[in-house]
């Protein structure tokens, strides 16, 4: 019950230290459930959860430092952990190479809401959107 995406930190993403920067880091996380969110779910007919989901929760935990090395990519494991009427959790291991066997670097965990962006609020998911995404996380 685990979709894997792999992507590429960029130079710029680097600290002084050369390690991947916290708000650059929140970005590959964002980076690696996009294609899930918005691209799936369009392929499905689920043209409302593209239009706006908010980030409503968010915790990272560091493990180790990644640091950005030219064509390399990252490991980013995404798992479903809840799902409930308004929002979706998901869980994530980023690991510091493309390959499971890479240490892991970074554990977080994010809450999702679907947002209406006509009426300006959170709105509840669909019963197909439910189901897309039991069925996305279950067959990855």
């Amino acid at each position: 019950m685990t979709y894997v995406n792999h992507v590429r930190p960029r130079w710029s993403d680097m600290d002084v230290y050369g390690h991947v920067n916290h708000a650059n880091l929140v970005t590959l996380l964002e980076e690696a459930r996009i294609p899930v969110l918005f691209g799936e779910a369009v392929k499905e007919g689920l043209t409302e959860l593209p239009k706006g989901v908010v980030v409503v929760k968010l915790a990272v935990h560091y493990r180790t430092p990644i640091v950005v090395t030219p064509d390399a990519s990252v490991r980013v494991e995404i798992t479903l952990t809840e799902l409930k009427a308004a929002t979706v959790t998901l869980g994530y291991r980023v690991h510091t190479g493309p390959d499971e066997t890479d240490p892991v670097a970074v554990t977080a965990e994010t809450v999702l809401a679907p947002y209406d962006t006509v009426e300006l609020r959170p709105r509840r998911l669909t019963e197909a959107e439910s189901e897309f995404l039991k069925r996305v996380f279950a067959d990855a």
